[in-house]
């Protein structure tokens, strides 16, 4: 389930749940929602047309049709749309999906089985991640496009997901999975439906999606000598490993960063990968050989799209906005706001947090019969308030559970309920003000407003002469570790400087 799909009008249709991912202290207080996900057909990549720089596969196929009678084709094709749905859809450019094709193409000429066909999807996800279902599906997230500095770096990361398709590693994980009991009820210690939650079982799915360990090691042998072979620098694999771990530990600074879809959670990183990845990438000569595919890479991602996704609205210091929506709200200071897939959080001082959401609003007439209909576990009936919210009809009242206590707001615009759970210690005197901020700030969007938000991107730059990583990462958005994010995006090592007209990749509008 899509928070985006949930929230955007016409898409909102009653009959499918999910569950959150949320920071720890908060993921205890799990909804279960109810939208409709509309997602798109899927196609190939290898159909578009590319140039290029390294071998290619002279022959790609049309992946339905060598795949149709496939068995293990079709266990991915089983699973490809709820795994499409958890990552937040397909991210859908033709120059991106150009450049993916075009390494892809290089890997499948020398790939161990040249009968197997792969289709790669691009998710529209933040994370950094990349996975293979069997019978050839392949997965990259934009962010881990992002994050990648050359071609080479992620044909490192589509190379070692082959590794598993190629070594049937799914088949034996989804002999796994069959015997695995996947615990579909959403936790409910304040709020519960009976409604059988489908994300629960897709979450569960990308938990059980880790190969062992030695799978991982034998795909990264594989991905190493691919990568050689299809003439792209085999250092890469070592490198790349390197890049998300030091993204990991930028992560880790905040403790409540939720790294289960990124791909060192399914992907243990370690000093003996490192190793065997070098190791094997001497077969190839020493450190040097091999086409990084730098310069086509950059140009590839130039404008790529960083962060939320305008369908999920955007975060601007205290404030969420949501322009396909035209609705917008503070948070308190000292809060910092999450903006996930399925639901927007924010988290503060002394353990208060804040959980907001949006459903179709269906036939419901009456918001105080709304919030007493069974889906908030522990309210209190007594304290059910009818009210507006900045000219809007809302609704408010009370609920406690164990050492919490709860502030539950619904506010009704057009066809949509958007809903706020705030939650604090039982005693806190920070529920009222906290959840009194968040009503008096809830409104509408003006169109000047709505006009003027712009999604973060990608943006490739050359350095000037006068520039330094300074001035560079000051022109940095959507982070306050301005310079730590830049160093990290470019794979600047400890003491390295910058030289005039050498490309680096910076993140603004």
């Amino acid at each position: 389930m899509q928070k985006t799909r949930i929230k955007t009008r016409e898409d909102a249709t009653p009959g499918r749940t999910g569950q959150t991912s949320a920071p720890r202290r908060w993921r205890r207080f799990a909804v279960v929602l109810l939208a409709g996900a509309a997602l798109a057909g899927c196609q190939s990549v290898f159909d578009q047309a590319y140039t290029p720089n390294v071998s290619p596969s002279d022959s790609p196929q049309i992946v339905d049709e060598v795949q149709k009678n496939d068995p293990r084709a079709q266990m991915g094709a089983r699973e490809h749309p709820r795994i499409v749905a958890s990552y937040g859809g397909e991210y859908r450019d033709a120059k991106t999906e150009r450049l993916v094709a075009r390494i892809a193409g290089a890997l499948t000429a020398v790939s161990e089985n040249p009968t197997q066909s792969f289709r790669i999807t691009i998710l529209n996800s933040p994370a950094i991640n990349a996975f293979a279902l069997p019978g050839g599906y392949l997965y990259v997230t934009r962010g881990l496009l992002a994050l990648a500095n050359d071609a080479s770096e992620v044909a490192a990361v589509l190379s070692h997901e082959m590794g598993h398709v190629t070594a049937n590693h799914g088949i034996e994980r989804q002999r796994r999975e069959e015997a695995e009991v996947i615990a579909s009820r959403v936790v409910a210690e304040v709020l519960s439906s009976d409604i059988a939650g489908k994300q629960a079982l897709a979450r569960g799915k990308l938990r059980l999606a880790a190969f062992s360990r030695q799978q991982e090691l034998q795909a990264d042998v594989i991905g190493v000598r691919m990568l050689g072979e299809a003439g792209y620098d085999p250092y890469a694999a070592a490198r790349f490993l390197d890049s998300m771990a030091a993204y990991a530990r930028y992560s880790a600074v905040d403790p409540d960063s939720d790294q289960s879809l990124d791909f060192l959670s399914s992907h243990p990183n370690s000093a003996q990968r490192v190793d065997l990845a070098r190791r094997h990438a001497r077969n190839f000569g020493q450190e040097g050989v091999g086409d990084k595919g730098r310069d086509y890479f950059l140009a590839g991602i130039d404008g790529l799209l960083y962060g939320d996704s305008p369908q999920e609205g955007y975060v601007r210091g205290q404030t969420f906005l949501h322009g396909g929506l035209g609705i917008r709200f503070d948070v308190p200071p000292d809060f910092r706001i999450d903006n996930k897939v399925e639901a927007v959080l924010a988290t503060g001082p002394g353990e208060t947090a804040i959980r907001f959401d949006g459903v179709a609003a269906g036939d419901t007439s009456s918001l105080p019969n709304y919030l007493t209909s069974g889906w908030v576990a522990g309210l209190q009936p007594e304290t059910v308030r009818e009210t507006t919210v900045n000219g809007l009809p809302a609704a408010t009242a009370r609920a406690s559970a164990e050492r919490w206590d709860f502030d539950v707001t619904v506010i009704k615009v057009n066809d949509q309920i958007f809903r706020f759970l705030t939650a604090v210690p039982k005693g806190s005197p920070a529920l009222d003000t906290t959840a009194q901020i968040l009503r008096n700030s809830f409104r509408r969007m003006t169109q000047p407003e709505i006009a003027s938000l712009k999604p973060l991107r990608v943006r490739v730059v050359s350095v000037g002469p006068q520039d330094t990583m300074a001035s560079l990462s000051s022109r940095m958005m959507g982070t306050d570790r301005k310079l730590d994010l830049f160093k990290l995006i470019n794979a600047i090592p400890v003491g390295a400087t910058l030289s005039p007209g050498q490309k680096v990749k910076i993140i603004s509008e």
